[in-house]
């Protein structure tokens, strides 16, 4: 439930912030016309996206009409978590005042046949995947540097480029496989010993005494944890002072645990860190 309820955060962010850009894009006309057909189509369209990219909902035949200001909701779902689910993002779309949620519930229900190309939901995916995936090389010590090329498809990610040294390879490899989303990796990755961009300058660095903000540390911290799966980064505290990480909160298991040391170790400017208040 722990996931789910994330999951279920994350889909109403996502309809907030739609609903947000849209509704300062129509500002104007929104003032003078609360209802219509454009006014009626822009959410429609706003509640329709919200579905495309909820890995919950996008699987299905839900139809969405809206008439000032109410949502009728139609379709079947394979359970009620994902009927509730489509009314909770209807509702939350700026302007809709009602949801009338016709949606039935089928324990038998079939996903459609997969056409061969992706949809809108699955490109969204693919092309977060790979930004998280990038951002995670970036930040880690171990991987910092280096001319690595990430692409995503269908949740399969390919590395290619070149690295240091065969722990910088493998561990390129674990940063992409633990990442939300990721279904398989095929690890392209070529060790060179040409010196890695950026390595003459951070030597520098180093010598002359500069230190990573602890502030930065903590943010890239927190955002590994969150783009990594079998962390629940929402439930972990992060606290840096002076490289020192401490890690507080509960944990679901010893395993899980020990992951979110290592991911908090292999950020850039961490010096040690200390998880006696993280608890299973």
């Amino acid at each position: 439930m722990k996931t789910l309820n994330r999951k279920l955060l994350l889909a109403g962010a996502i309809t907030l912030a739609l609903g947000s850009s849209n509704l300062l894009a129509d500002d104007k006309m929104a003032m003078k016309d609360h209802s219509g057909p454009i006014v009626n189509a822009r959410q429609e369209a706003q509640i329709w996206t919200t579905y495309a990219l909820s890995p919950h909902l996008r699987a299905t035949d839900i139809s969405v009409a809206v008439l000032d200001g109410k949502a009728t909701l139609t379709g079947s779902v394979a359970d009620d978590v994902q009927k509730d689910l489509a009314g909770a993002i209807a509702s939350g779309v700026g302007g809709v005042k009602d949801v009338d949620n016709q949606i039935k519930v089928d324990a038998d229900y079939k996903k459609p046949e997969h056409t061969g190309s992706r949809g809108y939901g699955g490109a969204v995916d693919d092309a977060t995947i790979t930004a998280a995936v990038k951002s995670k090389l970036l930040w880690s010590k171990h991987t910092e540097g280096m001319e690595t090329k990430v692409e995503t498809k269908d949740g399969k990610v390919e590395l290619s480029g070149t690295v240091g040294s065969q722990q910088a390879k493998q561990q390129a490899e674990k940063l992409a496989k633990n990442t939300n989303g990721v279904r398989a990796v095929d690890n392209k990755l070529q060790i060179s010993d040409k010196p890695a961009k950026g390595k003459s300058a951070n030597k520098e660095d180093k010598e002359k005494g500069t230190v990573i903000a602890d502030s930065w540390i903590t943010t890239k911290v927190k955002s590994t944890f969150m783009y990594s799966s079998n962390v629940a980064g929402s439930d972990i505290s992060v606290n840096t002072d002076n490289g020192i990480v401490t890690l507080s909160g509960k944990v679901d298991s010893g395993a899980e645990q020990a992951l979110a040391i290592e991911l908090a170790q292999n950020i850039r400017g961490v010096k040690s860190v200390s998880s006696k208040q993280l608890i299973f």
